[in-house]
């Protein structure tokens, strides 16, 4: 393990046992709000953030910070994903954490030029911890892994339909699911990325892509072999793309290639109606 891996899962710990484990299962009311669309925030997700930032800032001096929270407070924070910078979502899974129930971790990544360069994922109740660098390959507790398909016949995957439109929703229900063996959404980044490399999923579509829920651990899972892309046009994930929405992650190219074909597929009919305005009512 690195010298670098071992400061951050040092901060991580700490942070985990001093700031979050306190406040598992024992939350008040108040101290758990709606930031809106269904998206809870806690009192420890504030606390670790702002513990998290102070450590990063001791590691890096200088360096910017774009956290979930202070993001959410303050829109002009994703500017930094532009330029060199640590993102950090400090309870990922906060939906779990707030009812008190797994899985919920925190990912740590550091960003330049819009491409993360190196990541770490921590299962705060397992102690897992997932560490890759650009180009070095992907870890978990400091042993090297390589992603492996479930091998099951049709492959496993997770579809997150939480964030989109109704009409997408229905046609991913009808033209992809039934190719798939369906298995439960985690709500939790730090948990899915690591069941795509560890041979328990296979591919996972995911709408949302907030740089703090994808950055760290999109490079993770390419490290080990996999690959996480845009399947609109199969460029690779970037932190700066503010906005934009549509990512697939899977346990090997192969498999990535197939989920984008159907989806390809799937778009091709709607822009062949948008093209012809005759067949328009």
């Amino acid at each position: 393990m690195s010298i670098i891996d071992r400061e951050i899962l040092s901060l991580l710990r700490d942070v985990t046992e001093r700031i979050i484990l306190p406040r598992y299962q024992n939350l008040d009311a108040g101290e758990i709000e709606d930031k809106g669309g269904n998206d809870p925030v806690t009192i420890a997700d504030r606390e670790s953030e702002a513990a998290l930032r102070e450590g990063l800032e001791k590691l890096a001096p200088g360096l910017a910070v774009v956290g979930e929270e202070a993001a959410h407070a303050d829109p002009a924070v994703l500017e930094r994903l532009q330029g060199a910078c640590w993102i950090v979502d400090p309870i990922d899974g906060t939906r779990n954490f707030a009812a008190g129930k797994p899985p919920f971790g925190i990912l740590i990544a550091q960003a330049d030029e819009g491409l993360a360069q190196s990541g770490w994922i921590y299962d705060c109740l397992t102690g897992r911890f997932c560490a890759a660098h650009r180009g070095k390959g992907a870890f978990v507790g400091g042993e090297r892994i390589e992603a492996r398909e479930t091998g099951e016949t049709p492959p496993v995957a997770a579809i997150s339909l939480l964030f989109m439109d109704d009409a997408k929703r229905e046609a991913m229900k009808a033209h992809i699911c039934p190719h798939y063996r369906l298995v439960d959404i985690p709500y939790c980044a730090a948990e899915q990325y690591p069941r795509l490399a560890l041979g328990e999923n296979d591919v996972s579509i995911f709408e949302r892509t907030l740089a703090w829920d994808h950055a760290a651990a999109a490079l993770w899972l390419e490290e080990a072999g996999g690959k996480v892309a845009r399947p609109d046009d199969g460029s690779p994930y970037r932190v700066d793309e503010v906005g934009r929405t549509g990512l697939v992650g899977a346990a090997s190219p192969r498999l990535w290639d197939d989920m984008a074909k159907r989806l390809a597929a799937l778009r091709a009919p709607a822009a062949g109606v948008r093209a012809n305005p005759a067949t328009s009512p």
